[in-house]
């Protein structure tokens, strides 16, 4: 059976934890960062987790994750 392949602009945004959950950086983090508060860009440094009901989605695009 040949290698199953996967979508490498998924891989690029996506990580899968130890426990199965989906790790993706935050958005808004680029430019523009004068108008955004201190509070708001702390913040968006953190990985978010993507939601339960969105992860099967997003796994199926990363077979071996």
């Amino acid at each position: 059976m040949p290698k199953m392949k996967t979508r490498r602009a998924a891989a690029k945004r996506y990580t899968v934890t130890p426990n199965g959950k989906v790790k993706y950086k935050k958005q808004g983090l680029r430019h523009i960062l004068s108008k955004k508060s201190t509070k708001r860009k702390r913040k968006l440094r953190k990985a978010g987790i993507l939601d339960r009901t969105e992860a099967p989605r997003v796994k199926k695009m990363l077979p071996y994750g």
